[in-house]
């Protein structure tokens, strides 16, 4: 299997026969004690919380270039690294750094399909051994540039389609968040226009939380006027959840998607933003 033939969603059996190549690496993004106790041998752990930025009461903010850049750099990715990142949820923390490079301009990273979860139920080999990490040299420093790429929304951004029919917006968050009987911001309820779509809904428990299939998956979005043909930004809380949401319309071929990192944190938070409920 080559770079080119490399899917942004890979299926552990897949992930085994490359798991020895030099320039894949394999990023575990579950709980430090998950970590510790089993994880798939080789892999580097990258705290979930370190990846993302925080400037109260917002959360799930992109981190800081430089914070990422010594992150990616202390784990010897470079601009040819194929990353295979996996989590013990289901794929959201994964989702997340997935989304995070693409903000920065690297395509190369796929999503292990059922994770950590698939990976164990099926009898794959499991590790407790301490991996040791590789930093890249001075001379191959891997810089971080945020504004590369369009798969980031800010809030101004949103605020400036709203009325855009070509526009369409989904909400990751549960069902009493989405219609404003949870509350976790100053403001409860949605984006105005939004669809609600909760995030493991794409999700299969009984195949060990894979992605449903294409097959399926598309009427879901279709049913929801949610097409191919629209831009569509992912929002939830914090840009967890909805980092799912974002690498299924990927994975379905979906060329204009965007995530909202601070979410509704941001949107709810603030005396600026119209709220639905």
């Amino acid at each position: 299997m080559t770079q080119d033939t490399l899917p942004l969603v890979i299926e552990p059996l897949a992930l085994q026969s490359i798991a020895e190549e030099d320039d894949l690496l394999l990023v575990d993004l579950s709980t430090p004690h998950q970590f510790s106790q089993a994880h798939i041998p080789g892999a580097v752990f990258i705290d979930y919380g370190h990846i993302v930025g925080m400037d109260r009461p917002y959360t799930g903010l992109l981190p800081s270039e430089q914070s990422f850049e010594h992150i990616i750099n202390s784990i010897g990715l470079t601009p040819q690294t194929r990353v295979v990142a996996y989590d013990e949820e289901g794929g959201g923390k994964a989702a997340r750094l997935i989304w995070t490079l693409h903000a920065m301009g690297h395509e190369r990273a796929s999503l292990l399909n059922g994770g950590l979860i698939a990976w164990y139920r099926e009898s794959f080999p499991l590790s407790n051994e301490p991996v040791i990490r590789h930093p890249n040299p001075a001379n191959q420093h891997y810089a971080v540039d945020f504004s590369r790429q369009p798969v980031v929304a800010d809030t101004d951004y949103i605020l400036g389609k709203l009325d855009d029919p070509q526009l369409g917006l989904l909400d990751a968050r549960s069902i009493e968040e989405f219609n404003g009987v949870a509350r976790y911001a100053q403001r409860a309820g949605h984006i105005p226009g939004a669809q609600h779509f909760e995030w493991t809904r794409a999700l299969d428990a009984e195949a060990n939380y894979r992605l449903l299939s294409k097959q399926t998956l598309q009427p879901m979005m279709d049913e929801l006027g949610l097409t191919q043909d629209r831009e569509i930004i992912v929002y939830c809380q914090s840009h967890h959840r909805s980092a799912l949401s974002y690498l299924m319309l990927k994975y379905l071929g979906y060329e204009k998607v965007r995530g909202y990192p601070g979410s509704w944190s941001e949107w709810g938070n603030r005396t600026d933003t119209p709220v639905a409920t």
